[in-house]
């Protein structure tokens, strides 16, 4: 009977190490699109915010370092199955946020100024500098506080 509940506990625990790594996959996945988003506006309005980025590189370099433990606690044939899983994901995705019509009809998008106001809701705020900010922002694009 204890082999069966050393053998359950074991599949239980690879079970929350997978699940892990999928759930810092997508957080790391968000962050590249959150990082991606901060250089773009910032290059669009020729600024400059170092301290900022350099904060979205090493959150994901953690999250990445963390990853890479936790693959180490599987057989190599596990961390393939979950990789293979987070690329599907990435995939679908990629799929979900290419949207066809979107890019048909670019000519009759709002102003990237009128984009960053809809962006930013009524009620989310950065608790140190005051600048709204949009839901999903994990740091304040004016003055990098952590959200």
């Amino acid at each position: 009977m204890e082999i069966g509940v050393t053998v359950a506990n074991d599949l239980t625990e690879k079970g929350k190490t997978q699940a892990r790594i999928l759930s810092n996959q997508a957080k790391i996945s968000k962050a590249q699109r959150q990082l991606g988003a901060l250089v773009y506006s910032l290059a669009k309005g020729n600024e400059e915010n170092q301290p900022l980025v350099d904060k979205y590189i090493d959150m994901i370099d953690s999250i990445e370092q963390e990853n890479r433990q936790l693959k180490a606690k599987l057989t190599p044939a596990e961390a393939t199955e979950v990789e293979h899983v987070a690329d599907s994901e990435e995939a679908d995705l990629a799929d979900v946020m290419a949207d066809p019509a979107e890019a048909q009809d670019e000519e009759a998008a709002p102003a990237p100024e009128a984009d960053a106001a809809a962006d930013a809701p009524a009620g989310r705020f950065c608790p140190q500098c005051g600048a709204p900010v949009a839901p999903d922002a994990l740091f304040c694009n004016k003055c990098g506080a952590q959200l």
